[in-house]
C-alpha cells in the first residue's frame, strides 16, 4: 500500500506544467497609489449576479480568483470607507484577465455610497461535489434552528425518532462547521434544535464526500456551516422569537466579533426555553400460530416535556504574520429537562372484550453538557501552498434519572397489581484528534491535496435500576450494567483535482485503520463479556464534470464514492431501557460497521436548474429494528444484510420577475431491503414520492414574503412503512431600523397535515401500527438586528475532530 500510493504521489506531481488559465486577477491602492490590504472582492456572474466567490486583497494590494468556469463576470467591491466599485463584464474563455489598478479615494463625510447593484444568493446552489443551501435565502427560517432549517431542505426528511434520511436513505452524518456532532436520533434532534438558524450560513449536503472528509455517514454528509465575520472593529447581531402552539417555545441568539491588528477575537451565545407536547397511538394484533387474532393491544401516550438549552462559542485568532494564523476556541453547551410519559394501554381479547388496563406514569430528569478546545494553526506558503494542523479535546457528560409506575386495573377499575422502578444512567464520553492537511496548487490548473488523521475515543456508560418493592429500592440485575467502549482511528487521504479545456476532474483515496474494544463489565448476575475488532478499510471517491457548451452553461457531473457507517458509541450499549411494561429499548453491542458503495449522475443548467440520478448499495446498513418476544416489543439497533436505492431527483431554483423567486425539488426515490432478522426473514420494497416548493416575494418598501410547502408519499424504511405526510408554511418580514434590523412573523404547519403515522412489519405473529401527533402547528414572531462598525478583513477558523462528533448521543 505504501509504495501504491508513492506511486500515485508522484504522478500526480508530474502536472507542474505550463501556466495556469482561467483566473481573474487586479490589484487595489488608495488615493496615494498605495496598496490597500485586507478588502473584501466579490465574483459575481455578469448575466444574474449570482455570487461565485469572495478573496481578500494582500499586504501588496492584489487579489485573484483561480479556477474559473468559462463564462461571463464581474467584480465588485463595497467598502464603508470607499465609493463603491464594480468592473465591466469580463469574458473568460480560457484566458487570463488582468484588470487595471483600482484606486480608491476616500467617502467623503457628506457623501452616501451609490447603489449599483445587489449580490443574491438562491435558496440552492450546486457544485461539482456537494448542494449548497443558503440559510438566510428564506424568511421562514429566521428565529429557527438548526433542525428546522434542515428539514426544509431538498431531499431530507426526518421521522419521529430525529432520524435523518437524504435521499430515502439512513446513516448520514451531521457535521457542524466540519466538526461531527457525535448524537443521533432523538438526541441529534435536540442538539439541532438548540443552535439557532441566526448563527447559520449554509448547509452543505454531501452524497460522496471528498477524500478530505472522514468516510463515516454511508448516506453522506451534512456539513452546517456557522456565520463567522470578516469585519474590523465591534460588530454583532442579536435574535429572538417567540413561538405559540399547543406550548411555548423562545429562541434567543447573541454574535459578537472585535477585529483589530493582528486580533479577531469572536463570540456567540444562545439560549433557549421549550415546552413540549406529542400525542402516541399504537394498536398491536397478536395472532396464533394460525394467524387468528389472539389479543388485541391498544395504547394511548401523552409525552410532555420542559426543556432548557444554553450553548456558547468564543474564539480567538492570531495573525503572526500575513501568511500564518494561530488560533483557538472553546464551545460549550448545557441542556436540562424534565419530560413526563402518561399512558393508558388496554389488552383486550379476540372480540374486543376488555381483559385489563395498564396506566403508565413515568418521568425523566435530564442534564447533558458539552464542552469542547480546539487549536489550530495555518501557513501559507509562496504559490499559494497551504499546510493547516487542528487538534481538538472533546468531553460529553450525560446525566439521567428516571421513575417509572404502572397500575394494572380490571375490567371493574379495581386495581389488581402495580410496579414501579427507578434508573440512574450516568454516562461520559471523551474525544481527543489531531488532524494535519497540505494543500498544493499545480500549474495547468490543477492542485493535491493530502492529510493526516487521528483521533481517540473513550466511553464509559453506567446503568443502574431498582425496582421498588414495599419502599425499599431493590437492585434490578437483568436491566443494569455498566459499559465501556475504545476506539482508534488512523486516516491518511490524497486528493487530485485538475481543469483541462471543458473537462474537470477530482479524485481522491482515503485510508482508515479502526481498533476497537467495549468492555461489558457485568453484575453479580450476569457474567463480564468483551470484544475486540480491529480494521484496515480504502474509501475512494471520483468525480467528472463536462462542459456541454463554451461557457459552463450546460455541465453533466459522475461522482462515485465508497462510505462506512460506525455504530454511534451508545448503540453498542447493551443497557435495557423501559418505556413501559411492554416497550422496552436496547443497544446492540455486536453491531458491525456498514459499508455503502454510492454513485450519482447529473445534468445542471446553470444555477437554475439540476436533475440527478443516483444508485446505493449497501451490506449490513444499521437501522432501528423491532422483536416482538412473549408480547414485549423490543427495539435496538440491527444490521440488514442487503439495502440498494435508486433515486431520481430534479431541483430549481428561478427568478421569476425581480419581485418574485421560486424553488423546486421532486424525488422519486425506489428502496429494496433482504435481510435474516430475529425470527423473520425481512425482503421488503417500495417506491415513493417527494415534492418540496418554495415561493419568495420581494415587496415594496422593506417588505417581503414567503410560502413553503412539502409533500412526501408513503415510505418503505427496512422494517417500516411510514404514511405519507405534508405540510404548508407562511411567513412575512418588514425590514425596520434603517434596514438594520427586521421583524419576522409566520405560520408553520397551517392545516396541521404534519402528522406521522406507519406499520411495523416483519413481527413474528404480530400487526402493528402508529401514530404520531406533534405540536407542529405554531405561530411565530422573530426580531433580528445587527450593529456595530465594520471594516472588511480576513478570518479563518477551524476543527480537525470531524467524524467523532457524529456519534454521540445525548
Amino acid at each position: 500500500m505504501k509504495n501504491l500510493l508513492q506511486a500515485a504521489a508522484s504522478l500526480l506531481f508530474c502536472g507542474f506544467m505550463s501556466a495556469q488559465t482561467n483566473k481573474i486577477s487586479g490589484k487595489i491602492t488608495n488615493s496615494e497609489a498605495k496598496p490597500i490590504d485586507a478588502i473584501l472582492v466579490s465574483l459575481l456572474a455578469a448575466n444574474d449576479n449570482l455570487l461565485i466567490k469572495t478573496t481578500f486583497s494582500e499586504p501588496d494590494g492584489r487579489f485573484q480568483f483561480d479556477n474559473l468556469s468559462n463564462n461571463s463576470y464581474i467584480v465588485v467591491i463595497e467598502d464603508p470607507n470607499y465609493k463603491f466599485y464594480k468592473s465591466e463584464t469580463i469574458l473568460i474563455n480560457g484566458n487570463n484577465f488582468s484588470l487595471p489598478d483600482i484606486q480608491f479615494k476616500n467617502m467623503e463625510k457628506n457623501e452616501l455610497a451609490e447603489v449599483v447593484i445587489v449580490k443574491k444568493k438562491p435558496f440552492v446552489e450546486q457544485k461539482i461535489d456537494r448542494t449548497v443551501v443558503n440559510v438566510d435565502a428564506m424568511i421562514s427560517n429566521a428565529g429557527s434552528n438548526a433542525m428546522d432549517v434542515m428539514e426544509k431542505s431538498p431531499g431530507i426528511l426526518i421521522d419521529q425518532n430525529g432520524t435523518i434520511t437524504f435521499k430515502g436513505k439512513t446513516g448520514v452524518s451531521v457535521f457542524i462547521d466540519d466538526k461531527p456532532t457525535y448524537l443521533s436520533g432523538a438526541d441529534l434532534e435536540a442538539y439541532l434544535k438548540s443552535l439557532p438558524a441566526s448563527t447559520l450560513n449554509q448547509i452543505e449536503f454531501m452524497t460522496n464526500p471528498p477524500a478530505k472528509y472522514d468516510a463515516a455517514g454511508s448516506a453522506g454528509v451534512i456539513n452546517i456551516k456557522t456565520k463567522k465575520s470578516k469585519a474590523k472593529g465591534f460588530n454583532g447581531s442579536l435574535s429572538s422569537r417567540f413561538s405559540k402552539g399547543k406550548k411555548d417555545v423562545n429562541r434567543n441568539s447573541l454574535n459578537l466579533n472585535y477585529t483589530n491588528g493582528k486580533i479577531r477575537l469572536y463570540g456567540n451565545a444562545g439560549f433557549a426555553s421549550q415546552e413540549s407536547i406529542t400525542d402516541l397511538y399504537i394498536f398491536r394484533r397478536y395472532k396464533n400460530d394460525d394467524q387468528s387474532t389472539k389479543t388485541l393491544f391498544y395504547q394511548n401516550t401523552l409525552l410532555t416535556g420542559k426543556n432548557k438549552s444554553a450553548n456558547a462559542k468564543i474564539g480567538l485568532d492570531y495573525y503572526v504574520s500575513d501568511k500564518t494564523t494561530l488560533g483557538i476556541s472553546f464551545t460549550g453547551l448545557s441542556q436540562s429537562g424534565h419530560n413526563k410519559s402518561n399512558g393508558s394501554s388496554e389488552l383486550t381479547n379476540a372480540e374486543s372484550v376488555l381483559d385489563s388496563t395498564i396506566v403508565a406514569d413515568n418521568n425523566e430528569n435530564k442534564k447533558f453538557k458539552n464542552g469542547g478546545i480546539t487549536l489550530n494553526y495555518s501557513h501559507e506558503f509562496n504559490g499559494g501552498k497551504i499546510l493547516t494542523a487542528d487538534a481538538d479535546f472533546l468531553n460529553y457528560s450525560d446525566a439521567i434519572s428516571q421513575r417509572y409506575r404502572n397500575y394494572v386495573y380490571q375490567p371493574d377499575n379495581s386495581l389488581s397489581s402495580s410496579d414501579e422502578s427507578t434508573g440512574e444512567l450516568p454516562s461520559k464520553i471523551s474525544i481527543y484528534t489531531f488532524k494535519a492537511d497540505y494543500v498544493h496548487p499545480m500549474k495547468k490548473e490543477a492542485s493535491f491535496d493530502t492529510g493526516y488523521k487521528a483521533s481517540y475515543s473513550k466511553t464509559d456508560n453506567v446503568a443502574d435500576y431498582s425496582d421498588i418493592i414495599d419502599g425499599n429500592a431493590v437492585p434490578n440485575y437483568d436491566t443494569s450494567n455498566h459499559f465501556q467502549y475504545d476506539e482508534v482511528i488512523h486516516a491518511f487521504y490524497f486528493n487530485f483535482n485538475k481543469s483541462y479545456q471543458r473537462f474537470s476532474f477530482q479524485a481522491g483515496l482515503r485510508l482508515e485503520s479502526t481498533i476497537s474494544k467495549g468492555n461489558q463489565l457485568g453484575n453479580i448476575e450476569k457474567p463480564a463479556s468483551r470484544f475486540e475488532r480491529d480494521y484496515t478499510n480504502l474509501f475512494p471517491t471520483a468525480y467528472v464534470m463536462y462542459k456541454l457548451d463554451s461557457i459552463g452553461n450546460n455541465s453533466l457531473v459522475l461522482s462515485y464514492g465508497k462510505r462506512i457507517n460506525r455504530p454511534y458509541y451508545q448503540d453498542l450499549n447493551p443497557f435495557l431501557s423501559p418505556l413501559d411494561k411492554f416497550t422496552f429499548y436496547s443497544g446492540n453491542p455486536y453491531l458491525n460497521p456498514s459499508f455503502a458503495h454510492n454513485l450519482e449522475f447529473s445534468y445542471r443548467f446553470k444555477s437554475i436548474f439540476s436533475t440527478t440520478l443516483s444508485y446505493s448499495k449497501s451490506k449490513d446498513e444499521i437501522n432501528e429494528t423491532i422483536e416482538i418476544n412473549d408480547g414485549i416489543y423490543y427495539s435496538r439497533p440491527g444490521n440488514i444484510g442487503k439495502s440498494q436505492y435508486l433515486s431520481l431527483n430534479a431541483q430549481s431554483d428561478f427568478e421569476v420577475t425581480k419581485w418574485l423567486s421560486a424553488g423546486i425539488y421532486t424525488e422519486v426515490t425506489h428502496t429494496d431491503y433482504k435481510s435474516d432478522l430475529y425470527t423473520e426473514g425481512l425482503n421488503s420494497s417500495g417506491t415513493f414520492f417527494s415534492f418540496s416548493g418554495n415561493t419568495r416575494f420581494m415587496i415594496d418598501k422593506g417588505w417581503s414574503a414567503e410560502m413553503v410547502g412539502r409533500y412526501t408519499s408513503e415510505i418503505t424504511s427496512s422494517q417500516f412503512t411510514l404514511g405519507a405526510l405534508g405540510t404548508i408554511n407562511i411567513g412575512i418580514q418588514k425590514k425596520i431600523f434603517h434596514d438594520q434590523g427586521s421583524l419576522k412573523f409566520s405560520v408553520n404547519d397551517i392545516f396541521y397535515t404534519s402528522i406521522r403515522n406507519g406499520v411495523i412489519n416483519n413481527l413474528k405473529n404480530t400487526d402493528a401500527t402508529w401514530k404520531n401527533k406533534p405540536d407542529s402547528r405554531f405561530v411565530a414572531l422573530t426580531f433580528v438586528y445587527s450593529f456595530g462598525k465594520t471594516f472588511q478583513s480576513k478570518s479563518r477558523e477551524r476543527s480537525g475532530a470531524e467524524e467523532e462528533q457524529g456519534r454521540v448521543k445525548n
